[in-house]
């Protein structure tokens, strides 16, 4: 699962690194916080000495567009979810501005309230029902 994000980076985690089966690894960790209404933070990470090297060339507080993919697993009947970022790039999209409110309709006239006429119980009484039922 391939997502797009554009989020504020707000902070960056020291790079972590290690040795496994596999060879030598690098992974650094970065909390960004959405730009909804109710702003959200997100733990994301990148892989690799390249993908680290060009997370360093962006500040903290900068408004950035990430591809990511999200993917749980478990361990020990525990899951853990990884947010991986496998691009990174400035927001270069124009904001679009806020739809602007449609103009106000115009304020209705009032017209003279009809005097309407007071009928009594056996008014009603003469009154033809037109229901037909």
């Amino acid at each position: 699962m391939a997502l797009d994000l554009v989020a504020r980076l707000i902070q960056k985690m020291p790079v972590q690194s290690g040795s496994s089966s596999r060879g030598e690894w690098s992974k650094q960790e970065f909390i960004v916080e959405t730009l909804d209404m109710y702003p959200r933070k997100i733990c994301m990470n990148v892989w690799g000495a390249d993908k680290i090297a060009e997370l360093k060339n962006f500040a903290e507080g900068e408004t950035l567009r990430f591809s990511l993919n999200i993917e749980s697993r478990e361990y020990n009947g525990r899951w853990y979810t990884d947010v991986r970022a496998w691009r990174i790039d400035r927001n270069t999209e124009t904001q679009v501005p806020p739809v602007a409110a449609a103009p106000a309709a115009p304020a209705p006239t009032e017209a003279p309230a009809a005097s309407a006429p007071i009928l009594s119980g056996s008014d009603l009484n003469d009154q033809e029902d037109d229901l037909p039922f």
